[in-house]
């Protein structure tokens, strides 16, 4: 470690998500006392609190966001989750928005964004042209930005505890369309190493996990990880609205949900092509092993 990264001002929002606690912990290892953005600050791990500067922020308010954010050298910047925009890509694009305010007026060198594999469409991928606009809006400053287009996250199978439970993976895309599949924790540790190392410019740096995988092979995967038959089920999309809206979901949610299985399906080819720099090495078997196995262990029905 330098004397220089520990005067550097790194800035982490969402340090409680799947890939910002992954990226919060390996900058404390490395010496650093990180500025960590969030709601809730009690949801951060007192051992955490203690070697962290922690500020409680809205980011959709975009003072707020500026104010934190002031004499910042890097940025790790998360679109939120969108529990009040009732149409995702507008929500999206308005927390984009403000993370370039903040970047431009701070004279913020560096920023690494987590965007998904599909916002090189720009359009008719669902939410993830949210991701895209807010691809847009970063580039504008003129700063050094990363953009980190990720695969589907092997946590989000932890949505579907009820289903595989009962040996059930379903899912709205074709049982047989190949896709990248990523471990969070991989990802976290690419946005770490990126925070702490100098670079310029604005650039795309895909994450595409060990290797691409259809839903029947993931299926088939999971069953010997957990020891049960696992098979894969193609719902239509109308179930598939149906299941979400008994989760609660908007409308404008529900079709940015469904328009991203409708969008990155079919012929879509990812812009960024699979190799050294985009391939992490946690396969989803391992995954599973750790994470799934306990989860259907330790989570009885109806606890869901």
């Amino acid at each position: 470690m330098t004397p220089g990264h520990t005067r550097r001002k790194i800035v982490v929002t969402t340090p409680t998500g799947h890939v910002g606690s992954r990226v919060v912990r390996l900058l404390l290892q490395a010496g650093t006392r990180p500025t960590l953005l969030l709601r809730d600050p009690t949801k951060l791990d007192a051992a955490i609190r203690a070697r962290a500067e922690v500020v409680q922020v809205d980011q959709g308010d975009a003072e707020a966001v500026v104010r934190a954010t002031r004499g910042a050298d890097c940025l790790f910047w998360v679109d939120p989750p969108h529990t009040v925009d009732g149409d995702p890509v507008a929500g999206y694009a308005r927390m984009g928005a403000n993370a370039a305010r903040a970047v431009e007026e701070n004279g913020i060198a560096r920023t690494v964004f987590l965007s998904s594999v599909g916002a090189e469409k720009r359009h008719g991928a669902g939410e993830i042209d949210g991701l895209a606009r807010t691809e847009e809006a970063l580039d504008a400053t003129g700063a050094g930005v990363l953009h980190l287009r990720c695969g589907y996250f092997f946590t989000n199978l932890l949505m579907d505890l009820t289903a595989l439970r009962e040996g059930v993976l379903p899912t709205p895309w074709p049982l047989d369309h190949p896709m990248a599949w990523v471990d969070p924790r991989d990802i976290g540790e690419i946005v770490a190493a990126r925070l702490l190392s100098d670079w310029s410019d604005s650039h795309v740096q895909a994450v595409h996990g060990p290797e691409d995988l259809t839903f029947s092979q993931v299926a088939d995967i999971l069953g010997r990880a957990v020891g049960r038959e696992v098979r894969a089920e193609r719902i239509s999309e109308d179930d598939f609205r149906t299941a979400l809206r008994s989760a609660g979901l908007s409308g404008g949610q529900i079709e940015g949900i469904v328009g991203m299985s409708t969008g990155l399906s079919g012929n879509f080819v990812a812009e960024d092509e699979r190799g050294i720099l985009t391939t992490t090495p946690t396969t989803l078997d391992a995954w599973a092993h750790t994470h799934l196995r306990p989860a259907l262990r330790d989570t009885p029905p109806g606890e869901l």
